[in-house]
């Protein structure tokens, strides 16, 4: 501010002097012209030295004066304009927490929605451990996420088992006792259960690269066992036909029930603005079957149950890794 006023000094002083030289180079050439003509006027002479002696009026104007109460004079002259409410700015507006709710974001910025895939193992444990032996699982499931902390899954999972060599010797005896007269070779097979659930899920620890949290739930549970004896098969392509060995099924068993599940899990992100989680899990599942006796069934193998371990409350540990999205 104060460059420009000394520049409107400067610019002052400068017009003047251009002024009197101006006045003073006129009157010499009409001087001069009037000498020519022979009528030149005297004149009194023009002292350039007073004109400049002048005083200067170099005083900086009201309206143009800065100082620390600047701020306070320029809201008087606004009052003094009398200016309407609709004429001024809207006052300033106050910020909290930022919101990012929207279709798929929580208020606190979390997804609203999550969905994971996973495989891993299965661990018998209990009475379980007795017949079946550890084998894979297969995990697949939606969720609706309340906030950073509390949501809601509804989960399909696989769990898949083996037998333990005890209980296929036993069942081969059965098979080829004499109420069945099966005569096999030898016996194999596989039990499974899958589930479908609803877990509540609670995230306890959360951070930009590593979090924890607890889950549990219940839900419906099929179980499933299936004895197998290789057979010869054959096939036919193109090129003709070849016989191969294939499993046959010799007896099955299902049962379903109602379980529980609850565990822990461990989450990772390889960046803090990733949006995909590794996961990896432990929960125990039980599911209250209901057990049937063993029975021979009649003369036409109706109401047979040589298993009836299919129907056993079961126990079990399946581990999970996988990846929430």
């Amino acid at each position: 501010m104060y460059t420009t006023i000394n520049q409107n000094r400067l610019a002052t002083f400068m017009g003047r002097i251009a002024a009197v030289t101006f006045f003073a180079a006129a009157g010499t050439l009409g001087l001069y012209a009037q000498q020519s003509a022979g009528t030149a006027p005297s004149l009194p002479p023009v002292s350039l030295k007073a004109s400049l002696a002048a005083p200067l009026y170099l005083s900086t104007p009201d309206d143009l004066s800065y100082s620390s109460s600047t701020g306070s004079a320029e809201m008087a002259n606004a009052e003094n304009f009398n200016l309407s409410s609709a004429d001024q700015p809207p006052p300033r507006r106050r910020y909290g927490r930022p919101n990012y709710n929207d279709s798929r974001t929580n208020s606190d910025g979390s997804a609203k929605y999550t969905f994971l895939v996973g495989a891993g193992f299965t661990l018998p444990v209990g009475g379980s451990h007795s017949y079946l032996t550890t084998s894979y699982n297969i995990q697949a499931g939606a969720g609706r996420n309340f906030n950073k902390t509390f949501g809601v899954q509804v989960e399909f999972d696989w769990a898949n088992f083996g037998f333990q060599t005890a209980t296929l010797n036993n069942q081969l005896a059965i098979y080829n006792g004499p109420f069945f007269q099966y005569g096999l070779p030898q016996l194999g097979g596989s039990s499974h259960i899958w589930s479908f659930t609803l877990d509540p899920i609670m995230n306890f620890y959360s951070s930009d690269t590593w979090g924890a949290y607890v889950i549990g739930g219940g839900g419906f549970y099929h179980k499933t066992a299936n004895f197998t004896t290789p057979v010869p098969a054959q096939a036919c392509d193109f090129y003709g036909c070849y016989v191969y060995t294939a499993n046959a099924t010799v007896d099955k068993y299902t049962s379903n029930a109602f379980g529980v599940n609850g565990g822990l899990g461990l989450t990772y992100k390889f960046s803090r603005f990733a949006g995909e989680r590794f996961y990896v899990e432990a929960r125990y599942v039980y599911t209250f079957n209901s057990p049937r006796p063993f029975d021979y069934g009649d003369v036409n193998f109706n109401h047979v149950n040589v298993f009836p371990q299919n129907s056993a409350k079961t126990g079990f540990i399946p581990v999970t890794f996988g990846i929430r999205f």
